[in-house]
């Protein structure tokens, strides 16, 4: 699956909230895939969303006019305290797209990604598609202009509705119950956003979200969702 595509590109959607969207307009003509690079390294930085997207874009400057049509999840690994991730034998570089634009990504293999202080090198990626899940979760959504849990919250089931989904948000919640805001640093500005959940999902549904996602800097780790895996019962 590594060889390059020739087909139709498919009609991009936006973020913003004050235009609707037919339904058939949301549903594509491709397949859209993950690809999922191994990487040898040993840290980054924890907060790496802009500098991934950076490094990136540094041998790929086409990424730039994919604000719809790509995703870019922030890598996972060990934290610490010392604002490092300490990278696995598991953490890989996720990037999800439609399957057209294959030819604009995979040729990142090999290749050396600077990120602030620190250096990874990618391997071959893996291709999966995506498979629909019943609940989804992002680490972090951004909606411009909505920084308290009430009003995002509303704006994010907006967001929803927009796209045809029939499912419900929450933002997740820390230890202590209290709403979880994460925020991303990008340039000299601080962003804020919170963990947001959706639940009660169909697989058509499921599809629209993985692919589009709500809110914006989705290149940057932000509004990207993944399956919430549930917890096995004790025996």
């Amino acid at each position: 699956m590594s060889s390059y595509f020739s087909l139709p590109t498919q009609t991009p959607i936006t973020e913003t909230l004050t235009q609707t969207y037919p339904k058939e307009t949301l549903t594509p003509k491709l397949p859209w895939i993950e690809l999922r690079f191994s990487i040898i390294g040993q840290t980054i930085p924890v907060d790496h969303g802009y500098g991934l997207y950076s490094a990136i874009a540094h041998f790929q400057s086409q990424v730039h006019d994919m604000d719809n049509t790509l995703g870019i999840h922030t890598i996972a690994g060990i934290p610490s305290e010392d604002g490092q991730v300490y990278l696995t034998d598991n953490s890989r570089l996720q990037i999800r797209l439609p399957v057209d634009k294959i030819s604009l990504i995979y040729p990142l293999a090999g290749k050396s990604l600077k990120i602030g202080k620190h250096t990874i090198r990618l391997g071959i990626p893996e291709i999966y598609l995506l498979e629909p899940a019943e609940r989804l979760r992002s680490r972090i959504v951004i909606i411009q202009g909505y920084q308290e849990p009430e009003s995002f919250l509303a704006a994010a089931q907006r967001q929803l509705e927009q796209l045809g989904i029939q499912g419900k948000a929450f933002i997740t919640k820390n230890t202590d119950g209290s709403p979880k805001r994460r925020s991303i640093k990008i340039k000299r500005f601080t962003i804020v956003g919170f963990g947001l959940e959706i639940i009660n999902l169909n697989d058509e549904d499921s599809l629209t979200l993985l692919r589009y996602g709500i809110g914006g800097k989705r290149k940057m780790g932000c509004g990207v969702f993944v399956p919430v895996k549930r917890k096995r019962n004790a025996s």
